[in-house]
């Protein structure tokens, strides 16, 4: 029989438009701290602050809210950044020696940062290092000179070259080289000896003539370039920086033996052999070198003296360390992460005669620290943004939307409690430039990651600033080593160097079992659920006031005494016995441990029931955390599943199979594929003389599937749980609902539990007498084998099912409960609708045969339309393993939008996805940042900011720019937008006409109809663990695409094509 499928011919425009009025997709902002930042910047006149980073990212905060973001074309290591103060410019040294000015521009009353001019440093012609002439071969240091108009160019080759920065061209007949400098120096220091590098530039804050140059072997020079001569010459050791104090009366340097000199330059005989001080302030061991020091005065007399480095050799050689001097006062600055660069935020108006100090900023490899130095014991502040995220590493991470307001003011309260703010005022932010123009939101939402460290962090996530709300520890609640560590660094502690701790970042963990691999939060009851590592599950309460109790322990086998499994894995945690204090915040009310003690795969919380179900390799358990006592357990192991239990810590063996098993597999179908092509050449033979009679030619066909092998029932890993949901619907018959409870598998297996649950005595917590009862209703095993991502319930409406509470108090719309649900079943290659109770197949869509990519990722979210406010659909969200998200409608599951997203590259970002109810999302671009993304045309969280700056536009600095201001591409590599510079050695740059030409990639829309849809909407839980297909899937990327390239010519050679059954 012959049968011809063509779609309908055309798109519906009134869809198109409407997809549009949906659906967007925006890469908005990137929380948390800058990876691998090399560079620091402060303008003290806006107040705003500058890091740049080891991938040529700039990123510029102020008050929070206030952030502009740029990235230059070449991935090259920022290696300084210096404000041109109140002009809202920034000029930038790579380590390329190429110098880049930006500029905050303002659009439509909003501001975004532009790359506005580049600069290459020439090569000079015939330069052979002994021709004399000046070299611009490596640009050491940069000094912005005259009111930002002129920039002092210091180089390897000892020589100082000016640049005009408004145009950023090199200024001729003013370069400084070291041969004039020679001939100030007495002949007796010369020696044949040359300066060399410039090591250090300071620019006087009354006279902008003046100018301080340090060389490395230890010359000091106050320069005055109108004279062109040396007016003060200073015979030190050898350099690492210099500090001229503000009146021009002190002269401050540094050194590699670990001592700081302080120079009188107004008096005394020139040149100067010996200054006023010098100290080596951790002597008299050899110390290491003080990479940078700065003076600041005061009027109280006690001036600030503060450094970096400096210490010990022997003994406290790999501490990083910044110090800070005052009179007799002496804090030594213990941080867990390498000294970036520092500044200190003080008066730098003319007319003040002292700096007095407000606040000091340490940027370190992996945070940022700003100290007050008008409060007594120069406390910390808080950070209202750029705190790291990996202060332990991130294991998991979850969103909670449309937290209630009571909810949150409770764990503000819990988290203002545990880091008590002084009472002084003066300890505030200091770095408060711009206005944040952007609306408040309209709803809050929290982001939770969970760490390696057994700690869980609850982050604002409302707007474009991440901030820290609370902290959850669950190390209190077992029995650790780190106390006794703890104790042992204290006791080994001296009281010289004054060390003090400083700083959050700690990637060392006590013990990895602690590691938290899955959060779930009731925002309506403040309860809340965490698995780790080692099998233990916690349900916790939030309460106002802290306690003292005893925590109850339950175990429950998941085994169910299966003869022939040994696991070889870690050991269970050991829980504290007796009442343990509690402080105020979420305090544990139950502990299960599930037996073996493998990490906890997914988990799943029902407030309204008082039900938490979790699932680890080895299968699932039911739990009621009222009564205390456990309702299921159902072992989901393979009999040929031994590798699971192996413990995480034995995966060598795991890879190997599963890449044996994946080779198996190609050559398998390399084989099959050859057979088919034999029996199947007659059968393309007349297909393609039937195309090439008749047949409407401007008529599309179906896209041809791909042919997908179904995976052995015995590939290792099979039992892991990978989703669990419950649901008030139609299990038994279709008369009557009732809770109940799905689970996942990743063999495909789909496990359905009807649930017998007591009512709660009116006004009371507990429950009755009669415990949970669970009873096995459906068991669905999916044709292919693939791994279950993700579980929801459909009412009649097609609508998902509200959460715990919400149709209860009034929430949410009432689902309808008069018959007709479905189940939507997402497993790792297709998405398929069954009707309940009878689990009857009623819709599908093949995402692996038709795209040939693996599911990752799902939720479920509602759209609202830019267009008509009270009009939204609710859709299926889904990041595949190759970085793309797609948009289906449900539940006709019809596709509707696809967007590149996170690269294939990036099997971590992949993996640390989760997506939000409102069509936002979260990856991590790094172990330090999240980036924020967002599907909707609506709901968009991105930086909203003015900057008043008092540059007026120069005619004669001309930039290339956008009309738009498009988001640049980020420092992992996803594609984007690069604003190109215009090229300062008068000729075209042909890479910036290319990016001028680029234009943001238009949304792949689906030419089909949507079934309607209303506003319900809920998010799927989903495991965010790296798999082993992770890595089959990044193994095999390479050999798949060709395959597709070459499916994808064959479809488009053939113009019309017919299929024969």
């Amino acid at each position: 029989m012959m049968k011809f499928r063509f779609r309908r011919q055309g798109a519906d425009p009134q869809r198109e438009k409407l997809k549009q009025e949906l659906f967007a997709f925006h890469k908005t902002v990137e929380h948390g701290f800058p990876n691998q930042p090399s560079a620091l910047a402060f303008d003290p006149e806006l107040r705003i602050m500058a890091i740049g980073t080891r991938s040529g990212a700039v990123k510029i905060y102020g008050a929070p809210g206030v952030e502009f973001t740029g990235l230059h074309r070449d991935a090259a290591t920022v290696t300084q950044m210096h404000f041109l103060p109140g002009q809202g410019r920034v000029l930038t040294l790579l380590d390329d020696d190429s110098l880049h000015l930006w500029e905050i521009v303002h659009h439509d009353g909003c501001a975004h940062l532009e790359e506005a001019l580049h600069f290459q440093a020439p090569s000079w012609p015939g330069f052979d290092g002994a021709s004399g002439l000046p070299s611009l071969a490596h640009i050491t240091v940069v000094l912005l000179v005259a009111v930002g108009d002129m920039a002092a160019l210091g180089t390897e080759g000892g020589s100082i070259f000016f640049l005009d920065v408004p145009t950023l061209t090199l200024l001729e007949g003013q370069t400084l080289g070291p041969d004039e400098v020679l001939r100030s120096v007495p002949d007796d220091y010369r020696c044949g000896k040359a300066l060399g590098p410039v090591e250090s530039l300071q620019g006087h804050l009354r006279d902008p003539t003046k100018i301080l140059i340090g060389y490395s072997r230890g010359l000091l020079v106050i320069w005055n370039q109108a004279a062109r001569c040396a007016e003060r010459i200073f015979l030190g050791n050898q350099l690492e920086s210099v500090c001229w104090e503000r009146s021009g009366h002190t002269v401050v340097s540094s050194h590699s033996d670990g001592s700081y000199a302080i120079w009188a330059a107004d008096t005394g005989d020139s040149p100067a052999v010996q200054p006023t001080v010098a100290t080596t302030p951790y002597g008299p061991f050899p110390c290491k070198a003080i990479n940078k020091v700065l003076w600041r005065s005061c009027a109280s007399g006690e001036h600030f003296v503060i450094f970096s480095g400096g210490m010990p050799r022997a003994s406290y050689g790999d501490r990083h360390c910044v110090s800070v001097l005052q009179a007799e006062t002496l804090v030594t600055l213990d941080f867990t992460s390498r000294v970036i660069d520092f500044f200190t935020v003080h008066s730098t108006r003319p007319e003040d005669e002292f700096d007095e100090p407000q606040a000091l900023a340490v940027l370190l490899e992996e945070e940022l620290v700003v100290l007050d130095l008008q409060t007594p014991g120069w406390p910390a502040v808080p950070a209202p943004y750029l705190a790291p995220l990996h202060s332990s590493a991130i294991t998991c991470s979850a969103h909670v939307a449309n937290v209630p307001a009571k909810l949150w003011a409770r764990i503000v309260s819990a988290g203002e409690q545990q880091s008590p703010q002084p009472a002084s005022g003066a300890s505030s932010w200091p770095i408060t430039g711009g206005r944040n123009l952007a609306q408040e939101p309209s709803q809050r939402g929290l982001l939770l990651t969970g760490h390696e460290d057994g700690t869980v962090r609850f982050w604002d996530a409302s707007g474009v600033a991440l901030r820290p709300l609370y902290k959850l520890s669950t190390a209190g609640l077992f029995q650790t080593d780190c106390e006794h560590a703890d104790s042992l660094a204290q006791a080994a502690e001296d009281d010289w160097p004054p060390f003090r701790k400083v700083g959050c970042f700690d990637p060392y963990s006590d013990d990895p079992r602690l590691g938290v691999q899955k959060v779930a939060l009731c925002k309506y009851t403040a309860q809340m659920v965490v698995a780790g590592t080692a099998g233990q599950v916690l349900v916790l309460e939030l309460s106002d006031t802290p306690a003292e109790q005893a925590v109850g322990v339950a175990s429950l086998d998941l085994l169910q005494d299966r003869e022939g499994f040994t696991w070889k894995g870690h050991e269970r945690l050991s829980p504290r016995l007796g009442p343990l204090p509690w402080p105020a915040g979420f305090q544990p009310r139950a502990l299960i441990q599930c037996l073996p003690p493998a990490a906890v795969t997914a988990v799943t919380l029902h407030a309204e029931w008082g039900l938490v179900a979790f699932g680890t390799s080895h299968g699932f358990g039911l739990f009621d955390y009222l009564r205390r006592s456990p309702v299921l357990a159902r072992c989901t192991l393979h009999p040929s599943d031994s590798l699971a239990m192996e413990g995480p810590l034995s995966r060598v063996k795991s890879l190997k199979k599963s890449l044996r098993q994946s080779f198996r597999r190609i050559r398998k179908s390399r084989a099959s594929g050859k057979k088919r092509m034999v029996a199947g050449s007659k059968l393309q033979e007349a297909n393609a003389q039937l195309a090439e009679q008749a047949g409407p030619q401007d008529v599309e066909v179906t896209p041809v599937q791909r042919r997908i092998e179904p995976r052995s029932a015995d590939d290792s890993l099979s039992g892991v749980v990978r989703c669990l949901y419950f649901a008030d619907t139609f299990l038994r018959d279709a008369a009557h609902h009732g809770p109940t409870m799905w689970a996942g598998t990743n063999s495909g297996s789909v496990f359905a539990y009807a649930l017998e649950v007591p009512a709660a005595v009116a006004g009371g917590e507990k429950r009755p007498e009669r415990a949970v009862e669970a009873v096995l209703g459906k068991e669905v095993q999916l044709m292919h084998r693939a791994p279950v991502v993700a579980i929801a319930v459909l009412d009649g409406r097609g609508r998902p099912l509200p959460e715990p509470y919400e149709a209860s108090r009034d929430l949410a719309q009432a689902p309808d409960m008069q018959g007709g649900h479905a189940v939507l079943i997402a497993s790792e290659e297709q998405f398929k609708v069954f009707t309940l109770p009878k689990v009857s197949a009623k819709t599908k869509f093949k995402l692996t045969a038709h795209e040939g990519c693996r599911v990752r990722k799902v939720a479920l979210a509602t759209f609202a339309s830019v267009a008509c406010e009270d009009y939204t659909e609710t859709c299926l969200a889904c990041l595949t393993n190759l970085g793309d998200v797609h948009v289906f409608s449900v539940p006709g599951l019809r596709p509707q939008v696809h967007y590149a997203c996170i690269r294939k590259e990036d099997i971590s970002g992949i993996a640390s996805c989760v997506f939000t109810r409102h069509g936002q999302g979260f990856y991590l671009i790094s172990p330090s940042e999240f980036e924020r993304f967002s599907l909707s045309a609506r709901n968009i969280t991105e930086p909203l900011c003015s900057l008043d700056v008092r540059w007026p536009r120069d005619a004669t600095c001309v930039s290339h720019r956008s009309r738009e201001s498009p988001k640049l591409s980020q420092a992992n590599g996803t594609p984007g937008i690069i604003l190109a510079p215009q090229s300062r050695d008068g000729s075209p740059d042909p890479i910036c006409k290319e990016a001028d030409t680029l234009e943001p990639p238009e949304a792949m829309l689906s030419p089909m109809s949507i079934d309607s849809a209303t506003s319900a909407d809920t998010t799927l839980d989903t495991t965010g663990d790296m798999t082993v297909e992770d890595v089959k899937d990044f193994l095999g990327s390479s050999e798949e695409s060709e395959k597709n390239l070459r499916n994808l010519s064959e479809e488009e050679a053939r113009a019309c094509a017919i299929l024969i059954k």
